[in-house]
Parts: C-alpha cells; structure tokens; sequence
C-alpha cells in the first residue's frame, strides 16, 4: 500500500498507469509481478499537487485500507514518506502493525532522520524490524545504518548497494529483482525481505496466545 499520499510513486516503480474498475463498491488493487497495490496516483491525475492537512490525510490512508478489496494476503507492505508526519501516526492508529522497518542513507544527515523515525515507531509502541541502508558504496560510504542498528540494540538487516539500474527499473517499471535479478543490489533486496519476513514471523508467533517461551540450558 502507497501510503505516501503527497507523493505517491508505486504504480510508477511497478509499471501500471491504471487500476481496476470497483467491484460492488470496493476498489480492486492494481497488480504486477505477482504483488497487489494500491496507491493515490490512480484517483488523481499525474501532475495534480494534493496540498492536504492531517484530517485529510488520515481519511485518505483509512480509506486505502477499508474500500480496497484485498482479498487473502501473506503481507501487507506499507510504503511510508520520509519523516514523522500524519501518515505514520494513522497507520500505528488504525492497524496493529506486526513492526517497521528503519530505512537510512550512508549520509549522518539521513541517519539522524532514520533516528527520529526510530523514535517515533518505539514511542507508538511499534516493534522495530530492523535498519537497512540504501544507496551504500563508494559514492556515498558505509555504515550509518549499521552504527544506528547497533547504537539502539536492532538488527541489521543489510545494505542495499548503488546500482544505477535501481533507478532504471524504478522510473521503468521493472525492479531490479526483476530485470536483474543476479545483480547484487537485487540479492541484497531478496535477503533482507527473507530477514523481515522471519523477525515477522518470530513476533506473530512471540504474540500467540499460546506461544510458552523455552529457556535453554546447559
């Protein structure tokens, strides 16, 4: 789900311009690749600016997740603008988040952002999944995200590498996972989504009623 209601840009990354038509008064989610989405860009025109305040923007958010026709899902993904807004505090609201995850840039100044995001997940009682750094390499160093995992006792889920087809395959519609598939910045996506995927598992299964801890010895 596209929760980036200012700027929304998944259609775009997944190569599809148009949604379905509803269905008894739901609307149905576009998919490719495999995934269902849905995102503001296909109720707006491509170059109409949304100047919105929080209850707006609260209403836009609960509506993506109540009239969409999800149907039976393994995960719901929720892509998030940068920073501490409204759209951050709706969801922790409205839905009980399994966790989320922190995604930093090598750069201290994106660090101390990742931060506040951090801060703001613990804050609202949300579990932290873990930090991943994007855009990592020799153009812009290593290592921020690691040093922000470790500072705050989460894990480090990994680094995705520079890779200029990453920016190709997002304004193209083919992720890099997709049409480069060996490439090292897709095997770094593949394993730090296999990393998510089981801290989600561990916590789903942490929150079962009957989940009995087992304590080792020896």
């Amino acid at each position: 789900m596209d929760a980036d209601i200012l700027g929304p840009n998944v259609p775009m990354m997944m190569g599809v311009e148009q949604m379905p038509p509803p269905r008894n008064r739901k609307l149905i989610p576009a998919e490719n690749y495999g995934i269902k989405f849905i995102s503001m860009a296909f109720l707006v025109k491509p170059d109409q600016p949304l100047i919105w305040r929080g209850p707006m923007l609260h209403s836009a958010i609960n509506q993506l997740l109540t009239d969409v026709e999800w149907g039976e899902l393994d995960y719901l993904i929720v892509d998030l603008p940068p920073g501490t807004g409204d759209a951050q505090l709706t969801l922790a609201q409205v839905l009980p988040l399994s966790g989320t995850v922190i995604v930093t840039q090598p750069m201290q100044v994106a660090a101390a952002d990742a931060l506040r995001g951090l801060k703001t997940f613990e804050k609202l009682e949300v579990p932290i999944l873990g930090v991943v750094e994007n855009m990592s390499g020799e153009f812009f160093g290593s290592g921020a995200g690691e040093k922000l995992a470790a500072d705050y006792e989460t894990e480090y889920l990994g680094s995705v590498p520079m890779d200029a087809n990453v920016r190709i395959g997002g304004d193209s519609g083919q992720p890099i996972v997709v049409s480069h598939p060996e490439s090292s910045a897709a095997k770094a996506f593949v394993e730090i989504s296999q990393k998510v995927a089981a801290r989600v598992s561990v916590i789903t299964l942490q929150k079962s009623t009957n989940f009995i801890p087992i304590e080792l010895i020896g």
